[in-house]
């Protein structure tokens, strides 16, 4: 069987790691050449049996052209990890036989992650068309087939991303080849970052990484022409005065479950509002068994703009709940939102909110935030304003990121005619697509919400298996949004 089939690229970062993985590689008769790619400034590395490649420091536009130059072999190993991989038995012959059996233009393995000396699984999750995120997780080990490589750097001729270079190679490919996850344990690797689920959920909006952000938008909105989902900005507008009669202008839609901790707080926070319309608060306590029934009760007797919701069903995830809130009677024409965890930043938030609808005629209307703990000191990365966002491009962006901001308010109607997935996870999002897939989106870049990050939190520390499961469903959600708007404009034609 002919061998020397794989071309390996191997970023350059500390010497010691490079080294043991470049002689792990060599070990393998199926590989043919090892190259360094070393940023410019860096004083050239004496490892032997490699040759050196001079690149910028990241993955640009530019070093992907010269690794498609490079790759001479049917297959190319491209490694993007900080520390060195240990191949398990036979991995690479695995990852050869499955790209020939299946086609695919780029494979990606599930694998072992070292942690405090003890291996880990960490397993991957299956790429779908709408995983369009730039932070989609393919582990530090990435195989494709040449030909897939070269045809797509080869369609980057205009690019000259400095940072969005990969990202860009990883989108060229899903359109003409699959991406196939290997859902076997092919290599073992150490994991640098341990931070919890909470503390990285924010990272692709720290503004340190605006400057990435910006390209790997254009990265995505290429994309999305090149496949007939992109489009152009949105400029329907909404009749406000046509919705027909409410009780009250707005109603802070707030689910809970098992949070007497904090309750009190966000009932507190809503009630405190100052506007020069009526209001209301629905909390729908989805069968709390931790004392905050009887919190709701107690503070519900002494205002009668508290209105304490028990559904009658017990199926209810937080998407349900607000579901059962907008089709209350008592629900006014706008719902906004407030997580029973946090708080409004201050008493002009409600009225902030409804004078941006009716000044921009929208359907949903998005804040800002900042990241707090209980005692509502800033964390990192402070203020989350997602000025990602713009009128023009806002909507086909919102296909990349994983969230759209806080705190979130809908023009009723609208929302009892979509309503929201019944889950506990992603249910705000996939509305806000479907909504900004046809009407306009109103935003506000001041902070108007307090995001408490604690312990109790339910995203503050996720297992690999729960945090991959929302990752799919997002993704899933993206693939849906994504089919939707090929249809729209496939029949516009």
């Amino acid at each position: 069987m002919e061998k020397n089939r794989i071309t390996c690229f191997l970023r350059y970062r500390e010497e010691a790691v490079v080294r043991q993985m470049v002689e792990r590689l060599n070990m393998s008769p199926w590989v043919d050449a090892i190259y360094l790619l070393v940023p410019e400034g860096i004083d050239e590395p004496v490892i032997p049996a490699c040759s050196i490649l001079r690149t910028d420091a990241g993955w640009s536009t530019a070093t992907m052209r010269l690794i498609a130059r490079m790759a001479q072999t049917p297959f190319t190993l491209l490694y993007i990890g900080e520390e060195a991989a240990c191949l398990g038995a036979f991995a690479l012959e695995r990852f050869v036989a499955l790209a020939s059996d299946t086609g695919a233009g780029w494979l990606y393995a599930d694998y072992w992650a070292m942690e405090n000396g003890r291996p880990q699984p960490h397993p991957l999750i299956d790429y779908q068309e709408g995983s369009l995120r730039d932070d989609f997780d393919f582990g530090p080990l990435l195989f494709l087939r040449t030909e897939a490589l070269v045809a797509a750097a080869e369609g980057m001729r205009e690019e000259t991303y400095r940072y969005a270079g990969l990202y860009d190679l990883r989108l060229r490919i899903s359109q003409c080849w699959t991406i196939t996850r290997v859902c076997e344990y092919l290599y073992t690797t150490v994991e640098r970052d341990t931070r919890t689920s909470g503390e990285k959920q924010f990272d692709y909006v720290n503004p340190k990484n605006r400057e990435a952000q910006i390209e790997m938008e254009a990265a995505c909105t290429a994309h999305l022409k090149r496949i007939g989902a992109y489009l152009p900005p949105v400029t329907r507008e909404v009749a406000l005065s046509e919705g027909g009669q409410f009780p009250v202008e707005a109603s802070v839609i707030i689910p809970v479950r098992d949070r007497v901790r904090t309750i009190e707080d966000a009932v507190r926070s809503a009630l405190s509002q100052v506007a020069s319309f009526d209001f209301n608060v629905l909390v729908v306590d989805n069968h709390s068994t931790d004392g905050t029934t009887e919190r709701l009760a107690a503070l519900a007797r002494t205002d009668k703009r508290l209105i304490h919701l028990v559904p009658e069903r017990d199926d209810l995830g937080i998407g349900g709940c607000w579901n059962w809130a907008i089709h209350h009677p008592a629900c006014g024409r706008f719902a906004i939102q407030l997580d029973s965890d946090d708080l409004y930043s201050d008493e002009r938030t409600l009225a902030k909110i409804v004078q941006t609808f009716y000044a921009e005629h929208c359907a949903m209307v998005v804040g800002s935030y900042r990241m707090t703990d209980f005692q509502l000191a800033t964390l990192p990365p402070g203020v989350i304003d997602h000025r990602e966002w713009t009128p023009e491009n806002g909507h086909n962006n919102a296909l990349r990121v994983n969230g759209l901001g806080a705190p979130r308010a809908f023009y009723t109607p609208l929302l009892r005619h979509f309503n929201l997935p019944n889950t506990s996870y992603g249910e705000d999002y996939a509305i806000g697509l479907r909504l900004s897939r046809e009407y306009k989106i109103g935003r506000i870049y001041e902070v108007l919400y307090l995001c408490r990050r604690w312990e109790g939190n339910s995203d503050a520390a996720l297992d690999i298996v729960r945090l991959n499961a929302n990752n799919f469903y997002k993704d899933k959600l993206r693939t849906w949004e994504t089919r939707a708007r090929i249809l729209l404009n496939q029949k516009a034609k």
